[in-house]
C-alpha cells in the first residue's frame, strides 16, 4: 500500500459490519490492518451471501486488504499474543478497533497497562453496553413505521444496514481524531460509541426527532415518493420503472420542461392557488402532480427519453436489481477506476471496489482481496512481535495459532 495512511498499523478484533468496514476503509487508505480471529473463523466467517463454493462473500468483502492471524483465545498464550500484537511498539502503532470488548482482558484499562498511549475505539450496541444490530436499532427508533407503501399499515424494514455503515465511518473518524491528539500530546485514550447512538444522532440531525416532538402528526408512509418535495416512480411503456426527482427548483423546472407538462402544471398551480416552485407545496400536491406525469411515462419506453433526460441534466434513474446494475451500469465495472475485476479463489471473478475517495497527492490504489483466515499468522508473529522461528513453531504445535490451512504451516 502507498496510500495516505501508509505507515499506520491498526489491529482489529471484530464481527458484523461496522468495525470490519472501518478496518477495511483504513486498509484501503494504506494502513496496515491486522485482523485477529479465533481458529476456524469468527462470528461472521460464514455469513451470507455465499459463493457457490460456500465461502462467504460478506467476509471477503469487508476484509479486503487486511492481514489475518488465527489465534485460540481460549488459551492463555493466545490472549497474551493478542495483547502483545495490540500493544506492540511503534509511534504509528497502538491503535485498536473492536466491538468485541472483554472486560478484564481485551479492554482499555487492561491493555493500556501494556502501552500507555494506546488508542482503543470500541463500538457497542447501545450506550448501556447491550447488544444491538441494525435490524433492532432501526425499529426501535421508528424508521420502519415511515417506510413502505402509503396503504401498508405494518412496519417495513429495509436491506441496507445504514446505521452500521454510518457507525463504521464514525469509527474511522474517531480513530483518526484520537490519533491526531496523540501526535500532539503523546496521550492515548479510549473512544466509545454505540450503534444506537449513531442512529439516534443521525435522525436528530435530520430533524426527525424535532418533527416528532413539535408536530402533531407522525411522518406518514409514502411509498417511493420523496418526502417533503417531489420525487416519484413511474412505469414506462417498456415495463421498466424509473425514479424522477424534483427536489430543487432547477430539478423541478427541468422535469416539467422535459415532459412538456408546463401548461398542465400551471393550471394545477392556478386551481390550487399554490406555488409549485415551493418544494413543500410539491410534496402536498404530489398525487395531483403524479397524475399529470404518469401518462407521459406510460406512453414512452426508457430508451425514448433517456438521452434527452441526461442532456437536460435531470435527476433520475432506472430501477434495477443488483444483477441488472452489474450488467448495465459501467459505474460497477472496470470502467470506473474505483473497481477492478479480481479472480478470487473459492469466490469467483467479479468487480471489487477500492476506496471511493481520490487523494490528489497519492496514486489511487487497486483493491486487494481479503486474506485467507490465518494467512499472515507467521508474518505477524515474526515481523510485529519479533518471535524467532522456534517460538513460532512451538505456538503452531500447541495449537495456539493457525495458518491458512487447517492444522498446517506454510513454512518451518
Amino acid at each position: 500500500m502507498t496510500g495516505i495512511l501508509k505507515g499506520m498499523r491498526v489491529v482489529e478484533g471484530s464481527a458484523f459490519v461496522a468495525v470490519p468496514l472501518a478496518g477495511m476503509t483504513l486498509a484501503q487508505m494504506g494502513a496496515e490492518v491486522i485482523r485477529f480471529d479465533r481458529i476456524g473463523g469468527g462470528l461472521d466467517a460464514g455469513r451470507w451471501p455465499l459463493a457457490p463454493s460456500g465461502q462467504s462473500l460478506f467476509w471477503a468483502g469487508l476484509n479486503k486488504g487486511k492481514k489475518s492471524i488465527a489465534v485460540d483465545m481460549s488459551h492463555p498464550e493466545g490472549r497474551e499474543l493478542v495483547t502483545r500484537i495490540v500493544t506492540a511498539p511503534g509511534e504509528d502503532a497502538g491503535l485498536f478497533l473492536t466491538n468485541l470488548r472483554v472486560r478484564g482482558w481485551m479492554d482499555y484499562d487492561t491493555l493500556s497497562q501494556h502501552r500507555r498511549d494506546l488508542i482503543m475505539v470500541t463500538l457497542m450496541g447501545d450506550r448501556h453496553g447491550r447488544p444491538q444490530v441494525d435490524y433492532t436499532v432501526n425499529p426501535s427508533l421508528g424508521i420502519p413505521a415511515m417506510t413502505g407503501p402509503a396503504d401498508h399499515s405494518d412496519p417495513v424494514a429495509h436491506a441496507m444496514p445504514a446505521w452500521d455503515v454510518a457507525a463504521g465511518h464514525l469509527v474511522v473518524s474517531s480513530l483518526l481524531a484520537a490519533e491526531r491528539t496523540r501526535l500532539r500530546t503523546g496521550e492515548g485514550q479510549e473512544v466509545e460509541l454505540s450503534l444506537k447512538d449513531v442512529a439516534a444522532a443521525t435522525i436528530g440531525h435530520l430533524g426527525m426527532i424535532g418533527d416528532a416532538v413539535v408536530n402533531a402528526q407522525d411522518r406518514p408512509k409514502a411509498g417511493n415518493a420523496l418526502y417533503g418535495a417531489y420525487g416519484q416512480d413511474f412505469v414506462c411503456a417498456c415495463g421498466r420503472r424509473v425514479m424522477v426527482i424534483g427536489l430543487t427548483k432547477r430539478q423541478w423546472r427541468n422535469l416539467v420542461k422535459a415532459t412538456g407538462t408546463e401548461a398542465a402544471m400551471a393550471d394545477l398551480a392556478t386551481r390550487t392557488g399554490r406555488d409549485l416552485d415551493d418544494e413543500g407545496v410539491r410534496w402536498e400536491l404530489r398525487d395531483e402532480i403524479t397524475e399529470i406525469l404518469r401518462p407521459w411515462f406510460a406512453a414512452r419506453r426508457v430508451s425514448d427519453f433517456a438521452a434527452e433526460f441526461d442532456a437536460a441534466g435531470l435527476t433520475w434513474s432506472v430501477f434495477r436489481t443488483v444483477r441488472e446494475a452489474v450488467d448495465e451500469d459501467p459505474d460497477l465495472s472496470d470502467a470506473n477506476p474505483m473497481f477492478q475485476t479480481l479472480d478470487q479463489p473459492g469466490l469467483g471473478r467479479f468487480p471489487v471496489p477500492g476506496h471511493p475517495a481520490v487523494f490528489s497527492g497519492h496514486v489511487r490504489e487497486s483493491p486487494s482481496p481479503a486474506p485467507a483466515l490465518g494467512a499472515d499468522t507467521e508474518a505477524v508473529l515474526g515481523d510485529v512481535m519479533g518471535l524467532c522461528d522456534a517460538e513460532i513453531a512451538g505456538l503452531f504445535d500447541m495449537g495456539v495459532v493457525q495458518g491458512p490451512e487447517q492444522g498446517a504451516r506454510s513454512v518451518l
